[in-house]
């Protein structure tokens, strides 16, 4: 099982070149960024963790923020956790997400959801009651732009002409009864649901939840609508995020057959967080 890092990554924390080394260093297989645009003042929505974080409203863009850690770094994953996907234009964003790619030599992780700040998605036009639906038909897009040949998508609300675009993302596609599924892997975070595990089964690689409550239900509900769906059951990735890590949680989430677990490092200074990837070298 790999374990990963993320935290809130803003313009008052660690920056994300030398945090990357040292994860890198340190023998870590990723590390892994949320996204927020904005946070609107006037706010109707409630955090669903509590209190709202204030780093919330200061994250760095995950891309542009990756593409630093890529800079410095040779191996380890770079994800998002998660990417606000109906809040990006496809087209633009199939491109950042592939020249990444390219650039990183195939390191991508793009982990996806969405979102829970209604005025958030409001300010980039989006209509709450059917985010679903439009992020389902934006992944369509960026993997149409992704394909290996020219390939025209139509949907409900978003679509593309068939087009030559380049780069493309390393990872080889994936096979499902819809056809090949290109792009980088791509993990479908949020609550365990069997809406949620159809959308997982039908167009992404695996899931990406908060903590890991409950796992030994949802997994293997998950993996029947994944083994329905026709999917390869080798293909499933499971990613646990924003886990506060001790080793009797990891051996669990292990013996589940987890893939991946992301330790969540606090929204701090460079001297903090290399404070607690001391205390977390014992996991690794």
């Amino acid at each position: 099982m790999l374990i990963s890092a993320t935290l809130y990554l803003t313009d008052e924390t660690v920056a994300p070149a030398p945090l990357a080394r040292e994860l890198e260093r340190r023998g870590y297989a990723g590390l892994y960024l949320p996204e927020h645009t904005h946070i609107p003042v006037p706010r109707e929505t409630p955090y669903p963790g509590g209190e709202l974080p204030p780093e919330c409203a200061r994250m760095l863009s995950p891309f542009v923020a990756l593409a630093q850690a890529a800079a410095v770094t040779a191996r380890i994953a770079l994800g998002t956790n998660i990417a606000l996907i109906a809040q990006h234009d496809p087209v633009d964003l199939a491109k950042q997400i592939a020249t990444l790619d390219h650039l990183s030599g195939g390191r991508v992780t793009l982990g996806i959801g969405y979102g829970w700040n209604r005025e958030e998605a409001a300010d980039h036009g989006v209509h709450w009651p059917k985010r679903r639906a439009l992020v389902r038909d934006r992944m369509a897009v960026m993997r149409a732009l992704w394909a290996d040949r020219p390939t025209a998508y139509e949907g409900e609300f978003a679509s593309v002409r068939a087009s030559e675009v380049h780069p493309k993302p390393l990872r080889k596609p994936r096979s499902r009864r819809a056809g090949p599924l290109f792009g980088p892997r791509t993990l479908i975070g949020g609550a365990a649901g069997p809406k949620l595990f159809a959308h997982i089964a039908e167009y992404a690689d695996g899931w990406m939840p908060i903590g890991g409550a409950g796992l030994g239900e949802t997994l293997p509900a998950l993996r029947t609508a994944w083994a329905g769906a026709g999917r390869d059951p080798a293909d499933l990735y499971v990613a646990l995020t924003a886990v506060t890590p001790d080793h009797g949680k990891l051996a669990h989430y292990a013996e589940l057959g987890v893939d991946e677990v992301i330790v969540q490092l606090p929204a701090g200074g460079e001297r903090e967080v290399l404070a607690t990837l001391d205390e977390f070298d014992t996991y690794l």
